[in-house]
């Protein structure tokens, strides 16, 4: 108090009109003097009078607990922040009052955005409102029109509130945050305003509602408003622009206040290098990279949102520590500058003012204060600074000079990068033809050109570059995020250069690589029960066609993700050919129940009738590659005569044969968000000539009297995974019983080599690295299993590694029957994404990678290590054929 009293001739003044309220700080401290202050007002003093004595109070009782260090920042913003709302709310109230006497506050509503709106209220600041009314609710007399009264009572809540008598003001009040200010009435209607939000507001705007709330009126209004531009303000694709706007303007502001940016007297702790809105900026740009996919990210208050960003793993915990140890001594100092006059400044002074400002805070001296202050400002620059791009960073358009610039970065053939460079620039790819695109992408070239230099096959990866470019529709956003972000660079170089099918993805969609901003990304897949119960929520209020298109786009990031975490090493491929498998079976799941969902709207149900979908083949065995198919076949149960009770009924055999053909086109067909799966359904009883929903009693009469014995040996890996629960364990108990029947092992193992025999010569290996069909691959270890399971009874499990453990501990398999699978789908897996096409062999420049993928120390080790196993696999196929196994 002798502090306040000798250095703030603001709060000298204070204390001596509210000895009350001193006497309790002194007596019984912060707290107490706080509520003192925060108690209601007197009912019989004119509203303008009562909101004027109350903030004088607040400040006496705010700055005392500050001084005192017994409130923290936060309590002292939150404070403030409070009495503003509860003021702003008191003076519409009565502004409606005046004109419409008893009439509730309702139709207008105040969104209170920048420090108001994250509750960091400074100690002598400015209220940032934008205030918004409905039409049809607005308290109005009966002949205004209710623009012109909404507009009255803006005037008159602003006059309330900043208006200065004998008792000072309540707060300043700045309404130049709403849609073009200069041009617009002060309240503006609330469809207006959503309508500018979602088409015309600059990136920044968006980026202002990150700290947006309702405060005051309305406040369900407000709140509906919010909901509605939500999606315009937290991006789930990335808008790398509204960044650069953020940027672009700190930048600015540093210029325009270059006299406030050297630290030391007269520095600007608001707009100095390393000062407080930097702080603010660098954080709310985290929040804007992952707070679209993130919801817990979107904390308003600077501090809070340091906190859930480093919990999170978006933001360093030890940088986040810094940058909130650093705000807190800002904002701490600019409220003790402003507590010497109660003026809305944020420069240190010079001089003797700084002194005071020095012992008003307690430090001793200016020397100290700044002492104490730099190492703060330092931590924000730096951080900051790492946020801005360098703008000067360009490749020459002087044909000599790029060419040396390229060299320089390593690569191979530079005259022929920088022709595509030069061709590039022509403008003739769709994506680089608007000067913004054209702007981005030099800005990205310098970014990205190093790191395709650096990969194993730069050219290819150059020609793939140009593929995607040229299949871009609009290349902005991609640009601006590479460039943006290096490491996303390096991923794409590395994708370009060794994954040509996620190469073809990401042309055909470029926003694919937003997902790979957040490490969520590189988690492990979870289960396909997990991934339905998402899926479902996903589109349980979507018609059918919506539904189909959000399948595809989730499906699309799900899948690319895993082909990323494949080439990158993350996961081993064993591991994500389940997780492959298990996106599809979540795929399946969700649109067979979705497609029957608006199959029963036109055709009803069958009472007591099910069906079920029946994967087989590598689907069946959970050991899907980024290129299979899906095998699958329909069965279905309903009782005699049963007819569906919808509009236009069914029998049962129309019906669900109707139903699995519109599952398989749900799957299969493409819609405008591109492909899903293709699906083989020839496994089914009759094969291409047979229905493709069979009820389960004819099945099982066909497996038992007419089925060959492939059939049998592809039943061996059949799964159901879609249908009523009950159906499932019925069809499974149902194979399996089938599958354990006692037969011929002498017949089994010569329709088995005969058939072995057929699909060598129907089907021949593409080259000598085919470990599917060649000799000794994966198809003659199938065949293997299949044929023992069906002999002896022994391991009858869809997932072959389960079987060949179960053969195993009955000794009819060595215990290297179990590597020899896991090494040849690991090298198949991998094949399936780092090859193109149909082509037989691994480049050599993808080859060091597909040997470590496979957990081998390089090429020729990967070599040795298949060849000795498809000799082991060939041996056991020869002796499980002629049964001497």
């Amino acid at each position: 108090m002798a502090r306040a009293k000798r250095w703030s001739p603001f709060l000298r003044g204070l204390l001596e009109r509210h000895r009350e309220l001193a006497t309790i700080f002194s007596e019984q401290g912060s707290e107490a003097a706080l509520a003192f202050a925060e108690r209601e007002p007197d009912a019989e003093v004119p509203v303008d009078v009562s909101l004027r004595i109350a903030r004088q109070r607040l400040a006496l009782a705010t700055a005392l607990g500050d001084l005192s260090r017994e409130l923290s920042l936060e309590a002292v913003t939150a404070a403030l922040s409070d009495f503003a709302d509860r003021a702003i709310h008191a003076a519409l109230a009565q502004a409606i009052s005046e004109r419409t006497p008893g009439e509730p506050p309702v139709g207008l509503t105040v969104l209170a955005l920048g420090k108001l709106g994250s509750r960091e209220l400074n100690y002598s600041s400015d209220v940032d409102l934008i205030l918004l009314f409905d039409p049809d609710t607005l308290p109005r007399r009966a002949r205004d029109e209710p623009g012109a009264a909404a507009t009255r009572l803006g005037r008159r809540l602003v006059e309330l509130l900043q208006e200065r008598t004998a008792e000072g003001y309540v707060a300043r009040v700045d309404l130049r945050l709403r849609p073009s200010p200069e041009v617009t009435p002060i309240v503006l209607p609330v469809g207006a305003a959503i309508s500018y939000y979602e088409s015309s507001a600059l990136p920044w705007e968006r980026a202002a509602f990150i700290r947006a709330r309702a405060a005051a009126g309305d406040r369900a209004l407000g709140e509906r408003f919010l909901d509605e531009i939500r999606p315009f303000v937290w991006r789930r694709a990335l808008d790398f622009g509204a960044i650069d706007d953020i940027r672009d303007i700190s930048l600015r502001i540093r210029d325009h206040y270059a006299q406030g940016q050297q630290f030391g007297p007269g520095y600007d702790l608001k707009r100095g290098r390393g000062g407080i809105r930097e702080a603010e900026f660098f954080t709310q740009v985290q929040q804007l990279v992952h707070g679209g996919r993130e919801p817990v990210l979107r904390a308003p208050a600077t501090l809070d949102a340091l906190k859930v960003l480093a919990e999170g793993g978006r933001l360093d915990a030890d940088e986040a520590e810094g940058i909130a140890r650093a705000y807190r001594a800002l904002r701490t100092a600019e409220h003790r500058v402003q507590m010497i006059d109660d003026r809305q400044e944020h420069r240190l002074p010079s001089g003797e003012a700084l002194e005071a400002v020095a012992r008003l805070g307690g430090q001793g001296d200016a020397g100290l204060l700044l002492e104490e202050l730099r190492p703060h400002v330092e931590t924000v620059g730096r951080s900051f600074d790492g946020l801005v791009r360098s703008r000067d960073r360009r490749l020459s358009n002087d044909p000599d000079l790029l060419r040396d610039e390229v060299a320089v970065m390593g690569w191979p053939d530079p005259v022929e990068a920088a022709r595509r460079i030069a061709e590039w620039r022509t403008g003739k790819a769709r994506a680089l033809r608007s000067p913004a695109a054209r702007t981005a992408f030099e800005a990205m070239l310098p970014t990205l050109l190093p790191r395709i230099a650096a990969a194993a096959d730069p050219m290819r990866a150059l020609n793939r570059l140009s593929d995607v470019i040229d299949r871009l529709s609009s290349g902005l956003n991609f640009f601006r995020l590479l460039e943006a972000r290096p490491q996303l660079a390096d991923l794409l170089a590395l994708i370009l250069a060794q994954a040509p099918a996620l190469a073809d993805q990401l042309a055909q969609r470029p926003t694919l690589l937003d997902g790979l901003i957040d490490e969520s990304s590189l988690a492990e897949i979870p289960d396909a029960e997990t991934l339905t119960a998402r899926g479902m929520a996903a589109v349980a209020n979507e018609p059918l066609d919506a539904a189909l298109d959000r399948i595809r786009r989730l499906v699309g990031e799900r899948r690319f993700a895993l082909g990323v975490q494949l080439i990158t090493g993350t996961r081993d491929p064993i591991a994500l050919a389940e997780g492959y498998s298990a996106i599809a079976e979540a795929s399946v799941r969700v649109i067979a129940a979705k497609v029957e969902q608006s199959f029963a709207e036109a055709h009803g149900r069958i009472a007591g009738g099910n069906l079920a979908v029946i994967a087989l083949g590598r689907f069946g065995g959970k050991a899907l590659t980024h290129a299979s198919d899906l095998d699958l076949i329909f069965l279905f149960d309903a009782p005699d005569g049963a007819r569906s009770d919808g509009q236009r009924p069914l029998g049962a055999t129309d019906y669900y044969n109707r139903l699995a053909s519109r599952i398989v086109a749900g799957l299969s067909v493409q819609t405008s968000a591109g492909p899903l799966y293709d699906v083989d359904t020839r496994l089914r009883p009759q094969g291409e000539q047979g229905m493709l929903a069979v009820s389960l009693d004819a099945f099982a009469a066909y497996q038992r009297t007419e089925a060959w014995t492939w059939e049998h040996l592809a039943l061996c890996r059949a799964r159901p995974l879609a249908g009523d629960p009950a159906f499932q364990d019925r069809v499974a108990g149902l194979i399996r019983t089938i599958l354990s029947e006692p037969r011929d092992p002498d017949k089994i193992r010569r329709d088995a080599a005969a058939m072995r025999t057929d699909i060598a010569r129907h089907k021949p290996p593409s080259g000598p690295l085919d470990v599917k069909l060649g000799p000794g691959g994966l198809v003659d270890l199938e065949f293997t299993v299949h044929v023992l399971q069906l002999t002896t009874g022994i391991g009858l499990d869809p997932r072959l590694e389960l079987a060949i453990a179960a053969l195993t501990d009955a000794a009819l398999l060595d215990a290297e029957a179990d590597p020899d699978l896991r090494l040849l789908s690991r090298f198949l897996v991998v094949l399936r994404l780092v090859v193109s096409g149909k082509a037989a062999d691994v480049p050599p420049a993808s080859r060091a990678l597909v040997a470590s993928l496979c957990g081998q120390p390089d090429w020729n080790a990967l070599m040795a290590a298949i060849d000795e196993a498809r000799a082991r696999i060939a041996r056991r196929w020869e002796q499980t054929r002629e049964g001497t196994a």
